[in-house]
């Protein structure tokens, strides 16, 4: 048993599942966080004594980060779980499409699943980790650079990697350190309901707006299959958090994943260059 508790965001599935069950079972207290009841149920019923579903916590929803972070606050003030030692960010989604064809409902939607909930609920956190020194890791993509229709996706990350940095020189003097997860290709089921829904909405966008992209789109949604196969498995993910939770001195930046190394490379380039080899390879 390992005197710590940890909360672990987008638990329901893929890498937050599999990063909640790990952590329980090598002693961390998991505060585990879902937004549907049934997946609640789900987590209750492995039966692992430290894994405690959090319900309901949906962070585009400022009332429910208000009462699960009173909750989580009152819990450790009545010595009921160990002291809150990481917040580990993890929700999140997103859709493959053009910038052109978002719907900016769903766009706005993910900004704040990603970007406005969490930086809410580490407002309320950070008092609780600054006693413990704990740490805060954000799961994000291997690596800044422009990859067409991914904007739904890759953007939020873009922004958590400057909030991650920016806090790491704001809480430097508390002892908080935030590190980035820059996960590759991760083997869960969120690739393929992506491209489930670029396939559904491909027949439903206008035929003279879909024309720019449709060849594309296909051609990528092919790439996707071969990718795919070459995906890393989310319990590797969460074995490296449990990893940087352990380690006393954590670097910032941690990549994993199919081709997390090759994005960390190309991220180091300028970025005249980036967009260059992007463009020629969207052109080829």
């Amino acid at each position: 048993m390992i005197n710590k508790t940890v909360l672990v965001t987008g638990a329901s599935s893929g890498i937050g599942y599999h990063t909640a069950v790990y952590l329980s079972k090598v002693g961390y207290t998991v505060l585990a966080s879902v937004r549907k009841e049934e997946d609640a149920i789900k987590l209750a019923e492995l039966g692992l004594e430290n894994l405690k579903p959090l319900w309901p916590l949906d962070l585009t929803n400022s009332k429910q980060i208000d009462e699960i972070s009173n909750r989580i606050k009152t819990e450790i003030d009545n010595i009921e779980i160990p002291p809150l030692f990481s917040v580990i960010n993890i929700a999140g989604g997103g859709h493959i499409v053009p910038i052109e064809l978002m719907d900016i409902a769903d766009f706005r939607n993910e900004l704040e699943k990603r970007i406005l909930g969490p930086v809410s609920l580490l407002q309320k956190m950070i008092p609780l980790l600054r006693k413990t020194k704990g740490r805060i890791l954000w799961i994000a993509t291997p690596g800044l650079f422009p990859l067409p229709f991914l904007t739904d996706i890759h953007a939020p990350d873009f922004a958590v990697n400057y909030i991650a940095r920016t806090l790491n020189i704001e809480l430097s003097p508390d002892g908080i350190r935030n590190i980035l997860i820059r996960c590759g290709g991760i083997n869960t089921n969120s690739p393929k309901k992506s491209i489930n829904h670029l396939k559904k909405k491909m027949d439903e966008w206008p035929s003279d707006r879909l024309a720019s992209y449709k060849n594309s789109l296909s051609k990528f949604i092919d790439e996707q299959v071969k990718f795919d196969a070459e995906r890393t498995e989310p319990t590797e993910v969460a074995k490296l958090i449990g990893k940087v939770l352990k380690v006393n001195k954590p670097k910032v930046r941690y990549q994993i994943g199919h081709l997390s190394k090759m994005g960390a490379f190309l991220e180091k380039l300028p970025q005249s260059w980036i967009d260059y080899i992007m463009e020629k390879r969207e052109n080829k």
